[in-house]
């Protein structure tokens, strides 16, 4: 297949499997109502905690981020790692921006780890994951730790030997990406105003 042809078809299906909002799917078959009248109004897993299910929660991380995972894996094996980070970005853009819910998703923090986990775990995910957990532990911001983690992932995976360059720009992008979803919490980051994880006034950030 040619390259061209390969890429436009990741990006697809990609963007495809990356649009199913799992979050949104849970809430409703559990009949909790729809999880975009719910805390911040987003699809994503730390919202769904918000309906107290952890249950469903824990679903819609694992299910957020193999949906991404699985397409990367799945484009890697036929076309190589390129297609496969294509495809796993691709899963991304689709989680935050689904056209079946008019462009409001996620934000794409679990596709984004799921796409690590499958594409380049030994140096991004080795990265990201305890400087989350790390920062996560001292703040208790799910938010401030998600974005110190995006920061270090590309440079730490450089660092640790990743030389693929459509592997690191893309991981680039995403990051870049991740502040954007999260730009409203940034300002409530800056002023402030941002909660913690488990205080009364917390509001789910994804």
């Amino acid at each position: 297949m040619p390259q061209e042809a390969l890429y436009a078809l990741a990006v697809a299906v990609g963007y495809l499997a990356g649009s199913i909002p799992f979050g949104l799917v849970l809430v409703k078959a559990a009949g909790l109502g729809d999880i975009r009248e719910i805390g911040s109004k987003s699809i994503g897993a730390t919202n769904v905690l918000r309906t107290g299910r952890k249950d469903l929660a824990l679903a819609t991380l694992l299910l957020d981020s193999l949906k991404a995972g699985i397409v990367a894996l799945g484009f890697t094996w036929f076309g190589g790692r390129e297609a496969g980070m294509v495809a796993g970005a691709a899963a991304f853009l689709g989680h935050c921006y689904p056209i079946w819910l008019g462009f409001k998703g996620g934000k794409g923090v679990a596709t984004y780890v799921g796409l690590l986990a499958c594409i380049t775990p030994l140096k991004g995910l080795l990265v990201g994951g305890p400087i989350w957990l790390g920062i996560f532990a001292l703040t208790r911001i799910s938010s401030l730790s998600a974005l110190v983690a995006a920061v270090a992932v590309p440079p730490g995976a450089y660092l640790l030997g990743e030389r693929n360059p459509v592997v690191l720009g893309g991981l680039v992008l995403l990051s870049v990406l991740v502040f954007w979803t999260h730009r409203a919490n940034i300002g409530r980051l800056l002023n402030g105003t941002e909660p913690a994880f488990g205080s009364p006034k917390a509001k789910p950030e994804d």
